[in-house]
């Protein structure tokens, strides 16, 4: 494979992975796997060697395990994300260590995969990983077209940073504010600014569905399933399927229904009512509410293990009355959209 130093690629070169491990045969596994997608890989036994290879060429995705000779994987997410930010980064967890996988979403980790590894989970996740890259100097500011956050005020201006920044990541986001402050809209730029922008973005207000109907709109059902099930459907999570799907007022999920949603951002699968076997699902799960999570959480009314797995990156819309300053812009705003209705 041919070398190149960073900035040199030809715009017609195959994307380039590094992947980090000391595992041959991992190596080799995950290097086939992404040959076969007409990907070029470069690999580092290390995390010395890896810092060296992205201080000199120029790499579309990290690709590292957890376990290292010299460190620990985190360590190299967190100095990717000071000395290579543009790179995505994903790592490799041993199975059933969400622990870890969180901590390093947490540090700014495009996503995870764990052992052993499931090719088509990786796949994907590459392939989301490769698009993101891709846009980076494609993509023009956010509030360019389409609905846009209005104001700018310094509160304003650091939601619009980190919502740049979450946008790089697939972690689940929750984000938290007063009703009427606009986190449905903070949610849709999350996703029109990610990988997953091509994909669909789901809405889904967890307060407005009945208790009885829950299970079935979220996660579909099989024919005969139960009365009035006159044939397979498909569920919100599977719809969502590729791209984003956004759960508001999440605190009102009643208790049965967060053991499942669990299941769905541990493990991404879902089954769907009547069926036995659970389908892979990929989705990122983005969440809101105008509660306190952990105020419902210390009620025993707001599962803690669900919390920490859909909190792993807060989001806070501020209210109007923190950012006084932008009243005058979002009423000229308000004006022109009754103008232009007359």
């Amino acid at each position: 494979m041919k070398e190149a130093t960073e900035g040199s690629r030809d715009a017609h070169d195959k994307p380039v992975v590094l992947i980090v491990d000391d595992e041959p045969d991992l190596l080799e596994l995950v290097s086939l796997t992404l040959s076969r997608m007409s990907l070029q890989t470069r690999t580092a036994p290390d995390i010395n060697t890896a810092r060296r290879l992205l201080k000199t060429e120029r790499f579309d995705l990290c690709l590292t395990d957890m376990r290292l000779p010299d460190g620990d994987g985190l360590d190299l997410v967190a100095w990717i994300q000071e000395n290579k930010a543009s790179v995505p980064v994903a790592v490799i967890t041993a199975h059933g260590n969400v622990e870890s996988a969180v901590r390093a979403l947490k540090l700014g980790a495009f996503d995870f995969v764990s052992k052993p590894l499931d090719l088509g989970v990786l796949r994907k996740l590459v392939g989301s990983a490769i698009k993101l890259r891709g846009a980076t100097d494609e993509r023009t500011d956010m509030t360019a077209q389409g609905p846009r956050l209005l104001g700018r005020s310094a509160v304003m201006e650091q939601l619009r940073e980190m919502i740049a920044r979450v946008a790089r990541s697939q972690a689940p986001v929750h984000i938290y504010g007063e009703s009427g402050t606009g986190k449905e809209l903070v949610a849709r730029l999350i996703h029109d600014s990610g990988a997953r922008r091509e994909g669909p973005f789901i809405a889904v207000n967890c307060g407005a569905i009945p208790t009885e109907l829950m299970e079935s709109e979220l996660f579909g059902h099989k024919r005969g399933s139960f009365t009035g099930a006159v044939s397979d459907k498909k569920g919100l999570v599977q719809s969502a399927e590729g791209g984003t799907l956004f759960l508001d007022e999440v605190a009102d999920l009643p208790l049965h229904m967060q053991v499942k949603l669990l299941r769905v951002v541990q493990e991404k699968t879902v089954r769907p009512v009547g069926e036995s076997r659970e389908e892979t699902v990929d989705v990122r799960i983005l969440s809101a509410t105008h509660k306190n999570l952990a105020e419902l959480v210390a009620q025993g009314l707001f599962r803690e293990d669900l919390f920490y797995r859909i909190n792993v990156i807060e989001l806070r819309v501020p209210a109007l009355r923190e950012r006084s300053g932008d009243i005058p812009e979002i009423a000229t705003a308000i004006l022109q959209r009754l103008g232009q209705r007359m």
